[in-house]
């Protein structure tokens, strides 16, 4: 009887705990019309424990006695708080900002919110982040955050690439909206397809991301999310220009149609035409060309009866020039007058997202997810060739639900998805289907007091990779208040698209050789990895000011792999692993705010990434070991009439680096083994005239660093020597540039 007693006395007081906690939805009113808000912010004041609304508005926090202050925000909305004394059902309603004759801000939002409730580690760039830098497309997103690395990847074309935990972008699943996006075709200049005006925020996901969003994810997942046409202002402009000639314009024109439904049409256009070459070596240090992006967007949301839908339609014109300075197309293209290139394509998007939540049952949802893209990449490089189109589909259905009550969540659901390459390498053609169709389940538990655990499993049927299993799991434990310790592990899989990923061989004179040829892909088998990862994050207060410290380590460790292997200077080898390849991501940061308004953010980062090569286990190429971030920013407290400036400076220090091996070269077009490291800076100033009006004014690379050759054999590019692949440090020197933002 007593056993009994007291199992009862701990089952009721389970039930007691699981009943103390506010919930309910949080919905935005903009005078005309209701509208459920999904990622709404709610929490507790002066406390780590919070939580985000859903898809459909709704939210669940824990109750305690020691808080009774409920703070609700969401971007566009007047931030509200509730004082609760009890635990409670709410139906809460925010104003929208713009409807206001005056706003008061009553808690300041960070422009990087990092997540001490999630099971994975999980970071999320907002648009006060964005604005710290002119932030042009996608590519350049990341450069006031420690998180990603940003690196050229030739020195002809002027891209940027991105790597997490050591590794490229192939290894990152990019979505848009978690449809995946940057993949196949568009791997090498995807990132640059975004406009930073149409992106409302990013989140980054450290490690193997969700089984919901596919097999892809090794080092992790990055997340766009668009601006709406219901949120978003019903007019924007943005105008920017530098001083080696780039040009650029972006114009954002929304409006609702009706209670339920709005559209925005979205403009972008760039161009350079100014030839810049300032380290004299007789080739571009840019490409000039010009671009043209339109999106349509349209939104439906009906709150009685819980659909909600997006449509977007977006069309891509892209063209660059680009090799020597002399090069002119109609006349030197495929002749030794000049050594140039052309590049153009065309991208045609489209995609359906739908929602429905019961009305009756608010965390219960059901969610379609469709995407159709059209790429083609039409290019040579002096004598090379390469030309790809790839078309591509992609669905995705699940159901979210419950078990039990809202602690314990679950999503199910099934993936197809359908490619088609066909892609050209000088006389040599290529063309293979991928086809796949996969199920998965993912379960989380979440205590945001103490515990959180989500964890997945997926099964793929692929055409090239055959039958597998994805599994995932994430962990997190808060022992003690603003306290996270985090762990995951999880495998992923891929096909490597060799050429497509690997543009900057055709800026070279290096022969192509596949050295396997009994796989499904080239000849090659496909990629698996495991990646395993702990992390800490912990918020503190400190006179009166608050900051927070984390650290992380990752390691990635390959079953199979598409090397990709450089050492030969006459050549680029492609092969099947065999042996060890690996990398180990380290990673300390301190965020600070040191005195009012000033926020002080240090990071230091160590890698350790090897490969079996042919020629042994050698350090990556082109990699710093060793990197240290500093960003600093102020702003001064905005008028009654939302008047202020604000300041931002970011500091870049890359250790040495290894190079790949260049000593069959020519003497003088021989590169030592290890470069010094070198540091960059960055910098903006912002003047805020009014809520609707501000100008901006900012420098890149303010240190002038540069490579001495980043064109080896630039007097020969006909020649053995000629390679632009070998980048380690930025190819264009110091540069400032301008611009102004305009809102309705």
């Amino acid at each position: 009887m007593k056993t009994i007693l007291c199992l009862s006395i701990a089952i009721c007081s389970l039930f007691a705990s699981a009943q103390r906690s506010v919930f309910g939805t949080v919905a935005g009113n903009d005078g005309i019309d209701n509208t459920l808000l999904s990622g709404a912010s709610v929490y507790w004041l002066n406390s780590s424990i919070g939580t985000v609304t859903d898809a459909k508005g709704y939210f669940k926090i824990p109750f305690t006695d020691a808080h009774n202050q409920l703070v609700i925000s969401y971007i566009g909305y007047k931030t509200d708080t509730l004082n609760i004394v009890a635990p409670k059902e709410l139906t809460h309603q925010l104003t929208a900002a713009n409807n206001l004759e005056e706003v008061i801000v009553r808690k300041k939002q960070t422009g990087v919110e990092k997540s001490y409730y999630s099971a994975a580690q999980s970071i999320t760039i907002n648009s006060e982040e964005l604005l710290k830098a002119a932030c042009c497309n996608l590519s350049e997103s990341f450069e006031t955050n420690p998180t990603i690395d940003v690196n050229y990847s030739d020195a002809l074309t002027g891209t940027k690439q991105i790597q997490m935990l050591g590794l490229t972008s192939p290894y990152l699943l990019i979505t848009e909206e978690n449809i995946p996006t940057i993949r196949g075709a568009s791997q090498a200049y995807g990132l640059t397809y975004t406009p930073g005006t149409w992106v409302e925020s990013i989140q980054i996901t450290k490690g193997a991301g969700s089984v919901l969003h596919g097999y892809e994810s090794i080092s992790g997942q990055i997340n766009t999310e668009l601006v709406k046409p219901l949120t978003d202002e019903a007019f924007f402009i943005n105008g920017y220009a530098n001083r080696n000639g780039r040009v650029e314009l972006n114009t954002h024109f929304n409006r609702k149609l009706s209670k339920r439904w709005s559209t925005g049409v979205y403009l972008h256009g760039n161009s350079r035409l100014q030839k810049e070459d300032i380290n004299k070596d007789g080739f571009l240090d840019a490409p000039i060309g010009d671009q043209l992006n339109i999106m349509n967007r349209w939104q439906y949301q009906n709150v009685e009866t819980g659909w909600v839908s997006f449509i977007n339609l977006k069309f891509l014109n892209d063209n660059k020039q680009l090799g020597a300075v002399a090069f002119n197309p109609k006349k030197d293209a495929f002749t030794t007058n000049a050594w140039g290139s052309e590049i153009a394509t065309r991208r045609l998007d489209a995609s359906l997202k739908v929602g429905y939540v019961f009305p009756e049952i608010p965390y219960q949802s059901i969610s379609f997810q469709a995407a159709f893209s059209t790429h083609d990449q039409n290019g040579y490089y002096g004598f090379n060739q390469y030309n790809i189109a790839h078309t591509s589909f992609y669905s995705n259905v699940f159901l979210s639900s419950i078990i039990g009550d809202t602690r314990s969540k679950f999503k199910t659901g099934f993936t197809a998805a359908y490619d088609v390459y066909d892609e050209q390498v000088n006389t040599q053609f290529f063309n293979r289907v991928d086809a796949s169709i996969g199920a998965f389940f993912e379960y989380s538990f979440v205590n945001l007091e103490k515990v959180s655990i989500t964890t997945g499993l997926r099964i793929d049927a692929h055409n090239q990779l055959g039958i597998f299993m994805t599994p995932r799991l994430h962990g997190r434990f808060t022992p003690w208040g603003r306290g996270s310790f985090r762990a995951s592990i999880g495998s992923g899989r891929r096909a490597a698209n060799i050429f497509a990923e690997n543009q900057q061989v055709f800026g070279s004179s290096r022969q192509i050789q596949v050295l396997d040829t009994t796989g499904t892909i080239y000849g090659l088998d496909p990629e698996k990895a495991w990646n395993y990862g702990v992390s800490f994050l912990q918020g503190f207060t400190a006179l009166a000011r608050r900051g927070s410290i984390s650290l992380d380590y990752y390691r990635t460790d390959f079953v199979n792999q598409v090397v990709v292997d450089w050492e030969n200077p006459r050549a680029l080898a492609f092969y099947n692993l065999e042996g060890k390849s690996f990398a180990k991501s380290f990673q300390v940061e301190a965020e600070y705010e040191v005195l009012s308004n000033v926020n002080v953010k240090v990071a230091y980062k160590h890698y350790d990434v090897k490969t079996q090569y042919n020629s042994g286990l050698l350090q990556k190429p082109l990699q710093a070991s060793n990197r240290y971030f500093t960003n600093i920013g102020y702003s001064t407290k905005p008028t009654s009439k939302g008047a202020q400036w604000k300041f931002d400076g970011t500091a870049h220090i890359l250790g040495k680096q290894r190079l790949p091996s260049t000593r069959e070269n020519l003497p003088e077009n021989q590169l030592p083994d290890f470069v010094a490291g070198y540091s960059l800076l960055n910098s903006q100033i912002t003047r805020v005239f009014s809520t609707s009006f501000e100008v901006y004014l900012g420098g890149e690379n303010l240190t002038n660093t540069t490579q001495p050759s980043p064109v080896l054999s630039a007097d020969n590019p006909f020649g053995a020597n000629f390679d632009t692949s070998i980048l380690y440090a930025p190819v264009m020197g110091r540069m400032f540039y301008a611009g102004f933002r305009y809102k309705l």
